[in-house]
């Protein structure tokens, strides 16, 4: 990242936005019984119900025992995935000096071991949530910041804007869900570019209450009630974001 010039900064949630899975699976995974009491919880948060720091709470309360490496690398083996290009995406935009960075309120431990894994190629700075998370790999070349509430998804994107020295118009910010609003409000205000990525109707009753206009929508968008059409997201492909992209930074 150091003595790199970047022309573009894109700041992207993960769960449900680039990925099909949630930031809680891991613990759906590991304790079936819990799933109905997680996804509960899950839904409260994106709908702006709950801050997020007291979703996490509530979780760390049902576990029995917090989820240990062993348990993340055995979700991982049987449960990662993304929707189809992303990893394309990723690394299109480190060669043509975009920087990439992932900005979701799912667990540093989640990331972690998926990069060590292979699973996913490597970003340069991963915003998430330090309740999970395992002893560092000195392998992998990533910058950990805190995300503890969904306002910090502005903030630590308004951070790292700075520091690569772009303005707002070089700012592309992805997300899906409520509990992207306040990144959405941020880059509404700022100038930045606004894609809707498989569009829940919590980010659009957000922005529509506070006046956002989102410039592009990515897949699906759903409606209030409406259930995740996950056969349809599987056809979706961010290879095809890319021109999109390139229209707006080229």
């Amino acid at each position: 990242m150091k003595n790199r010039k970047y022309r573009a900064l894109i700041s992207s949630d993960w769960s449900e936005c680039l990925s099909p899975s949630g930031p809680f699976d891991v613990v759906s995974f590991t304790y079936p019984n819990l799933e109905p009491d997680i996804e509960k919880i899950f839904r409260a948060y994106t709908g702006n119900v709950i801050p997020l720091s007291e979703a996490y709470r509530q979780i760390a309360a049902l576990l029995p025992q917090p989820i240990t490496e062993a348990q993340m690398d055995n979700y991982l083996d049987e449960c990662f995935s993304t929707y189809q290009g992303v990893a394309n995406l990723i690394k299109w935009c480190n060669k043509r000096d975009i920087f990439f960075m992932i900005n979701s309120t799912g667990m540093q431990g989640y990331f972690q071991r998926a990069f060590s894994k292979g699973r996913l190629p490597v970003v340069p700075v991963i915003s998430a949530n330090p309740a999970i998370k395992f002893k560092e790999n000195k392998n992998i070349n990533c910058e950990w910041h805190d995300l503890t509430e969904t306002q910090d998804k502005p903030l630590n994107t308004a951070k790292l804007m700075q520091s690569l020295g772009l303005m707002p118009g070089r700012v592309i910010i992805i997300g899906d869900s409520g509990g992207d609003g306040p990144h959405f409000e941020w880059g509404s205000k700022t100038g930045a570019m606004l894609i809707g990525s498989m569009t829940k109707w919590s980010l659009m009753k957000y922005c529509s209450e506070k006046e956002i206009k989102i410039n592009l929508h990515f897949g699906p968008c759903y409606e209030k009630g409406e259930v995740r059409n996950e056969k349809l997201e599987k056809y979706i492909d961010f290879n095809n974001l890319i021109p999109k992209i390139e229209a707006v930074l080229f």
